[in-house]
């Protein structure tokens, strides 16, 4: 993924590969998740105790926590925060605890979940799944169980953690001002089956009713859709920049030229218009749960 440092040198928008169905810098050990465990090693020392009887007050084994130790696995929020405990760490592990779980996210969305997490606007034009942002428990983990190829059991765990976490964002204050326009299409397709997703459609419906969200329905009966080219997101930031991010098929890319970020706010601007407004799309997912 192209980085907001390398767009601002001018070196284009090129996109992170897949590699053999694993996207490029998805491991653990190095980084924050390597600091992470160097700072548990020590503090476990200073505390002296061997890593068989942590591993036990921890309620792990201690070929976990050598992973963990060794950047090799990385920790849940969880194990951060009683590990602080047991070792009487006085907050310095829990002060990690953001940045290390930024790190189990795969590595084409690191960037975007940083913004993100510190937005102060985002607009989310969402093609083929409820936004992250949005999604219940269920539905997030049947879109990881779904995913081929497959992940596995420790990686479907890493990315629902980080997915959940993501979500802090909604009960940040002071709040980020959000807009979604979702496809008709998306709020019908029945992830993890008929129970979850009317469950889903209920959590949207609740976050909606708060002030700085708005959630709109594009209906597919509509003949103009002004971003037949796919999804997107807009994401302002402190300072008064706007940056737009794309996603599709694991591959994604960060923009910050000024010109094409416009582009996109535009689209977005006509896409609003073209959609539901806040209140139809709320009587419209009422009846759609009536439905399912």
């Amino acid at each position: 993924m192209t980085s907001v440092r390398d767009e601002e040198a001018g070196r284009g928008q090129a996109a992170v590969p897949v590699q053999g169905g694993r996207r490029a810098g998805d491991e653990p050990g190095s980084g924050v998740v390597t600091a992470f465990g160097r700072q548990l090693k020590l503090l476990r020392i200073r505390a002296g105790l061997e890593r068989t009887e942590f591993g036990k007050r921890m309620g792990y084994s201690a070929d976990t926590v050598a992973s963990i130790e060794q950047g090799r696995r990385i920790p849940q929020a969880q194990f951060i925060e009683k590990a602080d405990e047991v070792l009487g760490a006085g907050g310095v592990l829990n002060a990690l605890k953001e940045e290390v779980g930024r790190a189990q996210y795969p590595a084409f969305f690191r960037d975007m979940a940083r913004l993100e997490a510190k937005a102060t606007a985002l607009s989310v034009y969402a093609v083929y799944a409820v936004p992250g942002l949005l999604q219940t428990e269920d539905y997030a983990r049947a879109v990881f169980h779904m995913q081929r190829p497959l992940l596995d059991d420790e990686m479907i765990e890493q990315r629902f953690e980080a997915r959940m976490v993501r979500q802090e964002v909604l009960r940040r204050r002071p709040a980020p001002l959000m807009s979604f326009v979702i496809e008709e299409a998306v709020l019908r397709r029945p992830i993890g089956g008929p129970s979850v997703m009317r469950e889903t459609l209920g959590q949207i419906l609740v976050t909606s009713r708060s002030r700085n969200v708005e959630v709109q329905v594009m209906p597919i009966d509509r003949e103009d859709n002004a971003a037949l080219s796919g999804p997107f997101s807009l994401i302002d930031v402190d300072g008064g920049q706007r940056l737009a991010y794309a996603e599709v098929q694991d591959l994604s890319r960060l923009y910050t030229d000024t010109t094409y970020v416009r582009t996109l706010e535009a689209r977005y601007g006509i896409l609003r218009s073209q959609a539901l407004t806040p209140s139809e799309s709320v009587a419209f997912i009422e009846q759609l749960m009536g439905d399912t």
